[in-house]
């Protein structure tokens, strides 16, 4: 376990922004799909991203790897035997996505994981493909399961209360069903923004999905066109400097997160702005300062993976800051509701608990912190930045589990000028 010390200091500068794991995610799924040679360029090599491209070779694809190009090649699909082992981490969008993929054939695939992977939802995914003609054996307590295809195409209903993987999962895969499908969605549709990069995906390899509101109509023997993708910068992982040239001076410019592609965490801008940040947008890219700090209030049920950060970022402004919807956080690689009012705690803010999410009141500069055993990869980037405009060093860690969606955090952080120590 690596502990990094985050001292007091000004973010200022200009640094481009990783590739994005949503999208480096959809491309490895679109390879898989193709059947022939198809590049990834530009990928984001996280361990989420690695988890996927090991799964999609579990299921026959061959994978080589460079640092600015993954190919996928196909390969003899594994014979029908004994149950193929798929172990996905801790990433659940290799679980939900891959289980698709996996369905598209008639070998059984036993998936597996680790961390808090079996808690998180899958039963109206799993639901919809046992309509779609799979065959799903799971364990007492749901996790692992073994899944059988082929799957067809055709119409199902699909709770979108809990992810939008699910719908995502199914719009990638059902255009290669030789049946027109229809998928309806039921409930809250939450972080819908990633079913919009799922359908920009689509549109860019020629795909085509109609969506009337909560429909959508698929015309099935459709096929992957191209050879490539470019995974576009990353949203998700820019706001973490954004949030640092907001409350740590900046400015902070982040280049090469275009507004041309679908992304949740891009409401992060408009988060900045109620805060009093100073943002500045280009078609290249967004650079953020210090402005006048104030307390905001904001729905996250779009964005999700920005409530630790938005509860840290209130415990820096004065008054009360509130942090509305986004119920299904509690399912994340930790409950993130009850975590990011305990981060936001740490920092010296008064935290209450409400029906409808947290009321955070910053109550002067945050305090210093001692989270060494933080595991979460959004809370630990999270707190970090917050420990910028501590009142003294803070003690940060479990600081390799960014690796799982912005590896090259701590080093982008100290290319902004800030002071961090540790390996």
């Amino acid at each position: 376990m690596t502990v990094r010390t985050v001292y007091p200091s000004r973010a200022k500068g200009r640094v481009a922004g990783p590739p994005s794991k949503s999208y480096t995610h959809r491309a490895i799924v679109a390879a898989f799909l193709s059947a022939h040679r198809f590049s990834v360029e530009h990928p984001l090599d996280s361990d989420d991203t690695r988890a996927t491209a090991t799964a999609v070779g579990r299921l026959g694809v061959a994978v080589s790897r460079s640092r600015e190009r993954w190919t996928f090649h196909p390969r003899r699909r594994p014979r029908l035997g004994r149950p193929i082992e798929v172990d996905c981490g801790e990433s659940g969008t290799t679980l939900r996505f891959v289980t698709v993929l996996a369905a598209l054939g008639a070998r059984r695939v036993r998936f597996l994981g680790s961390g808090r992977l079996g808690s998180r939802p899958m039963a109206p995914l799993l639901n919809a493909l046992r309509a779609l003609g799979a065959e799903v054996r799971a364990e007492p307590t749901g996790f692992p399961f073994i899944l059988r295809g082929p799957i067809h195409g055709g119409r199902v209903r699909l709770d979108a209360s809990e992810s939008s993987q699910f719908a995502s999962a199914l719009l990638l895969a059902l255009p290669t069903r030789a049946e027109d499908s229809r998928i309806l969605l039921d409930g809250e549709i939450v972080s819908e923004p990633y079913v919009e990069a799922t359908l920009a995906t689509l549109r860019r390899l020629r795909v085509h999905v109609t969506r009337r509101g909560r429909e959508f109509r698929i015309a099935g023997g459709q096929a992957i066109h191209g050879n490539r993708f470019r995974v576009p910068g990353d949203a998700s992982s820019a706001a973490y400097l954004w949030v640092a040239g907001a409350i740590a001076g900046g400015p902070v410019t982040v280049t090469g997160v275009s507004p041309e592609w679908p992304q949740a965490d891009r409401k992060v801008l408009e988060l900045l702005r109620q805060a009093g940040g100073e943002v500045r947008e280009s078609a290249q890219s967004v650079t953020v300062r210090t402005g006048s700090p104030c307390p905001f209030s904001m729905d996250f049920t779009s964005c999700p993976d920005l409530y630790p950060l938005a509860g840290v970022l209130a415990a820096t402004l004065p008054g009360r800051s509130r942090l509305r919807g986004a119920a299904h956080v509690v399912h994340k690689e930790s409950n993130r509701r009850t975590e990011t009012a305990r981060l936001a705690r740490a920092f010296g803010a008064r935290v209450e608990v409400v029906a409808s999410g947290l009321v955070i009141e910053g109550r002067g500069p945050p305090r210093a912190v001692d989270l060494r055993t933080l595991a979460d990869h959004r809370l630990v980037m999270s707190a970090a930045v917050g420990a910028l405009a501590a009142t003294g060093p803070s003690r940060i860690g479990v600081a390799e589990s960014v690796r799982k969606s912005f590896p090259g955090f701590w080093t982008a952080l100290r290319d902004l000028g800030t002071e961090v120590s540790g390996p």
